[in-house]
């Protein structure tokens, strides 16, 4: 039995990871004597005092990270208000990489351990401490066009962490957005993670899914290209945001609500929309229904007046029509102004959560009055006791509210919950459970065969120029 542990109160940070976090906050640091750390087995259960490999990988660039708070980071536990371990100043949303979570194996910072939440990676001899279930969050910190994305997903994940980390160990692997690049962090992860969540990128998606490595539990955060085509390995898993699907949910609620109505799909050129349009009318008709497809022509973000007026034309002699619109607020606001004057005042029209801009742009106004959309709960129903448990996503100084960046970090705090409870049933031949999440009604089943993951949204429609989520008692 060696020395006991130096005990230190270090400030750190944590108003970047977890939006109302208290800046400056101190955490007790507790660093194993040098006769653990010089070789031994330290009370984390660390071997030696040089950095795991995973905390290595989530410093910026690959390299040694920052002297200080990064030689923390593998051989010392944070306890107290945060339970955060591997401190570094990575700019942006988290500022936190490395190991999170890490717990010494007893004294009086061990985190207990209850016998009905714990997760447990694997049998263990009796009198041993149960080891943390590792999970690696694998985003492309360092890729300019995804570390925006990669910062809100990451302040999410850890959101979702924070409020049930027990038993849960976290490290965050950054990487750069080409394939190759991900592909390697993430086979070098499987060696010292449980489950990887992640990739983010496309690409990044694909080349694991193809690379035949993937031999642990891995959550996507995206789906692959050419996803109709590609297979997912059998522990493999996309949870995605994905504007087909919610294309496709769209055409299931109108066509209860409209059976048999001809469908006006109205979109631009821009490759979401031509990916929300091609969805639509592909479930509409799979329902037995007509739709026109028809591309406007965009002009600095608005949509051509002419073509408007042209396609009035064409509608008022389709009464009973409905409109799928694979727009933006402002394109679709334009439009329902173009089609409010009768006979086409009433003429119900449909969207994704794309027609809803997310708090700090709407507009108010009667314009979009009972357009009829879907959207998360984050988005919707802040209110709700599921949505309010977790911390808003705080602004920064050089950044906007952003409802994609919204979505993201309610993706980060859905992904956690998913992967918790899968780690949760690892067990089990089979994980299978729901999810009241704050990005809709999650249903999941893990580990026996091909994964099945699916997510029902929110029905609102617009009142005053505010989405209002529908009760039960108002959905077809």
């Amino acid at each position: 039995m060696g020395p006991p542990a130096e005990v230190q109160a270090f400030p750190v940070d944590l108003a970047g990871v977890l939006p109302g976090a208290q800046p400056g906050l101190k955490v007790e640091v507790v660093t194993p004597p040098a006769s653990e750390t010089a070789g031994g087995s330290g009370a984390d259960g660390n071997s030696g005092a040089s950095e795991p490999p995973a905390a290595q990988a989530a410093q910026p660039g690959g390299g040694s990270g920052q002297a200080g708070a990064d030689d923390i980071a593998g051989k010392a536990n944070v306890s107290g208000v945060s339970g955060v371990s591997g401190v570094s100043g990575v700019s942006g949303v988290s500022g936190v990489s490395g190991v999170l979570g890490a717990s010494p194996a007893s004294g009086s910072n061990a985190i207990p351990v209850r016998e009905d939440t714990a997760i447990k990676p694997g049998p263990v001899q009796q009198g041993a401490a149960v080891p943390p279930y590792r999970i690696g969050l694998l985003l492309p910190l360092r890729s300019d066009a995804l570390r925006q994305a990669s910062e809100a997903l990451r302040a999410g994940f850890l959101a979702g962490w924070e409020r049930d980390k027990q038993g849960v160990q976290v490290s965050v692997i950054e990487t750069g957005d080409a394939a190759p690049d991900v592909l390697a962090s993430y086979v070098d992860a499987l060696a010292q993670q449980d489950m990887i969540v992640g990739p983010l990128a496309r690409s990044a998606v694909s080349a694991v899914a193809n690379s035949r490595k993937v031999a642990k539990p891995t959550i996507a955060l995206n789906y692959p290209d050419n996803r109709e085509t590609v297979a997912l390995p059998p522990q493999m898993m996309v949870i995605g945001l994905s504007i087909e699907d919610e294309a496709r949910q769209i055409a299931d609620w109108a066509g209860r609500e409209q059976p048999g109505a001809t469908a006006y799909v109205l979109g631009g050129s821009v490759a979401w929309q031509r990916r929300s349009a091609g969805a639509f009318a592909a479930q509409w008709q799979r329902i037995g229904n007509a739709s026109k497809v028809v591309e406007l022509t965009t002009v600095n973000g608005y949509l051509n007046d002419g073509e408007l007026v042209a396609l009035r034309g064409r509608m008022q002699t389709e009464p009973g029509a409905v409109v799928f619109a694979a727009l933006d607020p402002d394109q679709t606001r334009q439009l329902r102004i173009a089609l409010a004057a009768p006979p086409l005042g009433d003429i119900p029209i449909y969207g994704t959560s794309s027609l809803n801009p997310g708090r700090a742009r709407q507009v108010p106004g009667t314009e979009m009055d009972g357009v009829r959309l879907l959207d998360m709960p984050w988005q919707l129903q802040r209110d709700h006791p599921a949505v309010m448990v977790y911390p808003q996503l705080v602004p920064s100084s050089e950044r906007k509210p952003d409802a994609d960046m919204e979505r993201l970090y309610a993706l980060g705090i859905d992904a956690y919950r998913v992967a918790r409870e899968i780690a949760r049933q690892q067990d089990q031949p089979l994980a299978r459970f729901r999810l009241d999440g704050v990005t809709g009604q999650l249903n999941v089943s893990f580990g026996d065969g091909a994964a099945r993951f699916e997510r029902r949204e929110l029905q609102a429609v617009y009142k005053n120029g505010v989405p209002v989520p529908l009760t039960l008692s108002q959905q077809p």
